[in-house]
């Protein structure tokens, strides 16, 4: 597929030094490692490199054509468009090179501290049990139908956003439901799509360091873009939240609020635990409208709650009626989010991404709300960076598990024995636990010992399905290893 540049040049507004008569492009890109004659090259700043430092390597490539913030000293044959913003500029030329594939799809996007990737992937779950199919975008990577894709953020480079927006047009899907990010809000990924319906899950202090916000105003107000941006016919927040009235105050008239603790359009009442065989997670009552509808889900918490209503408000804003997704939301485990693994009668086996001290304290606290015989915690610390977390998880495990498996997650270029014996400092010895350096071992020995009455809680990995070991990614799946070794244990013998 080639485009002429004028065509796409013309997404947006700047200035144009040299000929573009008759060029024509073949790849939007900002990697000079991957220039080539065909590609328009954007020079991107960024914090650690500046993209225009790269344009001499992109031209050795074969490369003609730039877009800028400044204008360099390339040789003539060259064409550079100078933007104000080459990131904005990226959004709306990808959009003109995959033909606006947006403008063919109904866009959710989720933001907020917490919730957003179960909110969004409770959501397209719905959708897509009730006959509309539904992609996701997010922390666990593109998810179209049953193909699953990697990426880098959680909410991808914009050029990345409108491949995959075009993607699930070409393959038939109408609705995707995303992430957004404050960086992406930041850094104009998402600038120009036309969102739909918008959510606000909460606002806790995050993401404020040298490399993201500078301040936790900076990223409270980065959020804030999605809603007074972006002109989106549904605006779904969380009236428990105190920050929603700043969110949405310029958005009041198409506001839908849901909530457990306030006043709200979608209410959750009577709010009860439950555990069956293999599973764990929360019902209520939720009241929309004057109706009130039962829900049950397979994940577990008040915080649980409150992701259901955000996805049962925003299905219902799309035409489902909520006891119909009511209905759907109870059969949808959330990948690597308290996600429940079926797999020996009489036991819990749950994946989370619980990767920090405050984290895993609130996984297993609301765990120990269940009355396990024994709650079990399987956890690793990543090698070569976040060395705090060591004493957090220690301390966590120690204090609120009755038995600990200490084990490796993404250990790279340390030793995994080596961290062991680090976390080992704050770990209270006086409690029972065992320490196997190879996780995949670690979780097999979970499985094999796990007893009936026992919730295991295998924390870390979550969604991914690698680990990381002397720089490169190994595959890796939790889910798969712990199956594997349930079905071996439910073997006859």
């Amino acid at each position: 597929m080639e485009i002429l540049l004028d065509n796409l040049l013309a997404a947006c507004s700047g200035e144009i030094r040299g000929s573009t008569a008759g060029r024509t492009i073949g790849k939007v890109e900002y990697d000079s490692r991957k220039a080539d004659p065909l590609t328009l090259f954007f020079c991107l700043p960024g914090a650690r490199a500046d993209g225009h430092d790269y344009a001499p390597s992109a031209y050795e490539a074969g490369c003609r054509a730039f877009v800028v913030e400044r204008f360099l000293p390339l040789p003539e044959d060259a064409v550079q468009f100078r933007v104000t913003d080459a990131r904005e500029a990226l959004a709306y030329i990808s959009a003109r090179f995959y033909g606006d594939p947006a403008k063919d799809l109904c866009i959710i996007g989720v933001t907020g501290t917490k919730g957003k990737t179960t909110t969004s992937l409770l959501i397209s779950g719905i959708l897509s049990s009730c006959g509309i199919p539904c992609a996701y975008i997010g922390t666990n990577g593109v998810v179209i139908g049953g193909e699953h894709f990697e990426t880098v953020n959680s909410t991808p480079e914009s050029r990345e956003l409108h491949r995959f927006f075009a993607m699930m047009r070409d393959r038939g899907f109408t609705h995707v439901a995303m992430e957004v990010s404050s960086q992406a809000l930041d850094h104009a990924r998402v600038k120009g799509i036309p969102f739909d319906t918008v959510i606000f899950t909460n606002l806790t202090e995050d993401h404020v360091s040298p490399t993201e916000h500078a301040t936790f105003e900076d990223y409270r107000d980065a959020k804030r873009k999605l809603f007074r941006d972006y002109g989106a016919k549904h605006v779904i927040a969380n009236a428990d939240d105190p920050y929603t009235p700043y969110m949405t105050e310029s958005v009041l008239d198409r506001t839908v609020t849901y909530g457990i603790d306030a006043p709200a359009d979608y209410t959750a009442a009577d709010i009860v635990r439950y555990r069956d065989e293999t599973c764990l997670g929360v019902e209520f009552e939720m009241t929309a409208r004057g109706k009130t509808t039962h829900v049950r889900l397979r994940q577990p918490g008040r915080f649980s709650a409150s992701n259901g209503l955000a996805a049962i408000a925003a299905a219902d804003c799309l035409g489902i009626p909520p006891e119909k997704a009511a209905e759907a939301a109870a059969k949808l485990s959330v990948r690597g989010r308290m996600e429940m693994v079926d797999a020996i009668p009489g036991i819990t086996f749950i994946i989370d991404y619980a990767h920090n001290g405050v984290s895993l304290v609130s996984a297993l606290t609301e765990l120990r709300a269940y009355h396990p015989d024994r709650l079990v915690c399987v956890f690793g610390c990543i090698g070569g960076r976040t060395y705090h977390r060591r004493r957090e998880l220690a301390e966590a495990a120690s204090s609120l598990a009755d038995f600990t498996v200490i084990t490796s997650d993404n250990p790279d270029f340390e030793d995994p024995r080596d961290i062991i014996e680090d976390v080992m400092q704050y770990f209270d010895r006086s409690k029972l636990y065992v320490t196997i350096p190879d996780r995949e071992e670690a979780v097999r020995f979970a499985v094999r010992t796990a007893k009936r009455g026992d919730i295991v809680l295998f924390a870390g990995k979550g969604h991914e399905n690698y680990q990381i070991v002397r720089g490169e990614k190994v595959p890796f799946s939790e889910r798969s290893v712990l199956l594997d070794e349930a079905a071996k244990e439910l073997a006859p013998v």
